[in-house]
């Protein structure tokens, strides 16, 4: 199974730790295709948690931008006391 990129949802069935072996231990992911279209992917576990990992990390650089962005057109900031206050923090 080694390059294993797509295979039918019926062959993954039959197939199954063939599939996984091939994702957990090629790296790349294996897509699960229905009539010719991918409907589903398996990858790596940690692979996966990377991912999320990065993607995570992307929406918080694109949030301070946003938010330095705001500053910039010259919106009002919240003061630190109030941030803590609102989570009960203070």
């Amino acid at each position: 199974m080694n390059g294993m990129s797509e295979i039918t949802v019926s062959d993954a069935r039959a197939r199954l730790a063939d599939v996984v072996d091939a994702a957990r231990v090629g790296h790349d992911p294996v897509y699960l295709t229905r009539r010719g279209q991918r409907v589903a992917a398996v990858i790596d576990a940690d692979d996966l948690d990377a991912l999320i990992a990065s993607a995570e990390d992307l929406a918080d650089i694109e949030a301070a931008k946003a938010a330095r962005a705001e500053v910039a057109d010259g919106e009002a900031t919240i003061p630190w006391e109030q941030v803590k206050a609102d989570l009960g923090l203070a």
